[in-house]
């Protein structure tokens, strides 16, 4: 997917400069840099074991690295106090697993309530945007989130990751776990995000059609972002 028109002059949701972390004697990132915007997807790719989930640990303040920022809504994470950083992982940043990792027990409106309880200065209103999240991604309702599909669960994740209207969108491996057509529905869903909530998008994925979809598709390997281009294997 070509380049999203007119990036340049949004602004960046996140900024990573000069990222340098190791793992043992294994230096994982070496000056490491990358810049996404509101309203575009980005898609990591790379072998496994290349840090790619250890990147997204990164971004939400999870590993500490031995050098370099990482900017979120312009704010550096690198070096916050336990309180401040998880203000902005509340308030600025949604996730998405790749196993949706929801409470079974609580229905899916409750599951994506909790997110926004959780943020307390996101409280007011909740209810009401947790239900309008749901039927625009088009989860029914259930007393139970066992009750759903595989992609209908994984819908209810994204719902959850939205309800505080993060500007940074962080997704692992967020269709691994399912079926090729539930994949693909999910894929298409996932990637228009940026598009209709004007956030950020950063993709995490093995699998080349995934990435595919992304406005831009960077590979993780021998410690640094390197742009794929249209058609070539990742």
């Amino acid at each position: 997917m070509a380049t999203a028109h007119g990036t340049e002059s949004i602004r960046p949701v996140l900024e990573i400069e000069g990222l340098t972390h190791s793992l043992g004697t294994r230096e994982l990132f070496t000056d490491l840099s990358l810049t996404l915007r509101a309203g575009e997807s980005v898609a990591v790719t790379g072998p496994s074991g290349s840090g790619k989930s250890t990147l997204l640990s990164c971004v939400l303040g999870l590993i500490k690295p031995a050098a370099g920022s990482v900017k979120v809504t312009g704010t550096d994470i690198v070096g916050l106090r336990p309180g401040r950083l998880a203000i902005v992982r509340a308030e600025a940043i949604g996730m998405v697993f790749q196993f949706g990792e929801l409470l079974p027990e609580l229905s899916p409106l409750d599951n994506v309530m909790l997110a926004a309880m959780l943020a307390r200065s996101r409280r007011d209103g909740a209810r009401d945007r947790a239900q309008k999240l749901l039927d625009d991604l088009g989860v029914p309702q259930a007393a139970t989130s066992e009750e759903l599909s595989g992609g209908e669960r994984q819908r209810t994740a994204v719902a959850r990751a939205l309800i505080n209207e993060p500007a940074l969108l962080l997704a692992d491996e967020p269709t691994g776990a399912l079926d090729t057509e539930t994949r693909d529905r999910t894929a298409e869903l996932l990637f228009d995000l940026p598009r209709r909530y004007a956030c950020g998008l950063l993709v995490v994925t093995h699998d080349p059609g995934i990435a595919a979809r992304a406005d831009r598709t960077l590979r993780l390997d021998a410690g640094t972002l390197k742009p794929v281009s249209s058609g070539a294997a990742v």
